[in-house]
């Protein structure tokens, strides 16, 4: 019998079921129809088959990062997605026997990380009313805490977090030599960041991703922002080539056309303002609440019914387990009006049917 790590045995994973080409995919806060074909075209055409046999050179992309958030590059760690940049921050931070604190409910792969890495999952529920519980999350923060987890705004539930608040728990973290991290993995839909606060203190890292707004899911790519010292950290985790030649073409492309970067952002609000405005006027209490490219919605029949009679429709929305806070709901993803005109049409039918 070959030697297995024992943490392996108990770890249980769940991921997502192939087959979602075919869908309207409203599930996991993806694009629905992703970035102009123009510009994918114009990309594409300068992958030769030498580019696709040279290793990747992140250098171009780093200056574009620089040049895009007005930082010096130092402050940047190159990832495969942001969730492989936190696996290189529990890799770096979470020592065994030690507490990562997060609010629950909360992006899965924190919890799995805290298996994976031995380290105490320290979960403080959000209220029945979705608030974030400041005080309590407070509390929760001690001399084992190695991590604070900060999802701005939150996925699942949405919601932001004041800037003085946070800072609260920034700096009652580095009472205790933690490092907070600031996911913001869906902050250019709510238009308010944190970025900044990477540069004020010593003990924050701030996460963002391409796969949201940026709409280049498929081909994984994320980083993390901090201080230099942190990054080097960071970059000692990071296998030889990171993020692969195509992924940091399309990023360093993308950063260079903001029209294209606001054009995104005001297609998916306009398509939000419908969405929310549509269920509103047909007698739902759609929630938002400050959070990314998704609502919430109370149907009327089952969630999981309704699931699964969108699904037969070709459409695809995220429901939750009978014990989760958001049992009761559904989450949509948000897109464009017409895509959200798409999915309204067919969600009353089956809803009000």
């Amino acid at each position: 019998m070959v030697k297995i790590n024992p943490v392996l045995e108990k770890l249980t994973r769940v991921f997502p079921e192939g087959g979602r080409g075919d869908f309207l995919r409203l599930d996991m806060n993806e694009n629905p129809e992703g970035l102009p074909a123009d510009f994918v075209a114009e990309v594409r055409a300068k992958i030769t088959p030498a580019f696709l046999a040279t290793y990747p050179e992140p250098d171009r992309l780093l200056a574009a990062l620089a040049a895009y958030h007005h930082l010096p590059e130092d402050r940047f760690s190159l990832t495969d997605g942001s969730e492989m940049a936190i696996k290189h921050v529990f890799e770096v931070f979470a020592l065994p026997g030690t507490q990562v604190v997060t609010v629950t409910p909360s992006f899965a792969m924190y919890e799995v990380y805290c298996e994976m890495f031995g380290v105490t999952h320290q979960g403080v529920p959000l209220g029945e009313d979705l608030a974030f519980p400041t005080e309590a999350f407070l509390g929760a923060i001690g001399q084992d805490t190695s991590l604070v987890v900060l999802l701005s705004p939150n996925n699942p539930a949405g919601g932001l977090l004041p800037r003085d608040e946070v800072e609260r728990i920034i700096r009652k973290a580095a009472e205790h030599d933690a490092v907070v991290v600031i996911d913001e993995a869906y902050h250019y839909f709510c238009e308010v960041s944190y970025l900044d606060l990477a540069e004020r203190y010593d003990n924050v890292v701030v996460l963002r991703t391409f796969s949201k707004l940026f709409s280049l899911a498929g081909l994984r790519l994320g980083y993390a922002v901090s201080r230099p010292e942190i990054v080097t950290y960071l970059n000692r985790m990071r296998p030889t080539f990171e993020a692969n030649s195509v992924a940091l073409l399309f990023g360093e492309a993308l950063l260079r056309r903001l029209d294209i970067i606001e054009a995104l952002i005001e297609t998916e609000k306009e398509g939000r303002l419908y969405l929310m405005e549509a269920l509103t006027r047909a007698g739902y209490g759609p929630r938002h609440d400050h959070g990314g490219n998704f609502v919430l919605v109370k149907p009327e029949k089952c969630p999981r019914e309704v699931e699964a009679a969108l699904k037969e429709r070709k459409i695809l929305v995220k429901t939750y387990g009978d014990k989760h806070l958001l049992r009761d709901y559904i989450r949509i993803s948000t897109g464009s009006r017409r895509v959200m005109e798409k999915f309204v049409a067919a969600f009353l039918d089956i809803d009000q049917r």
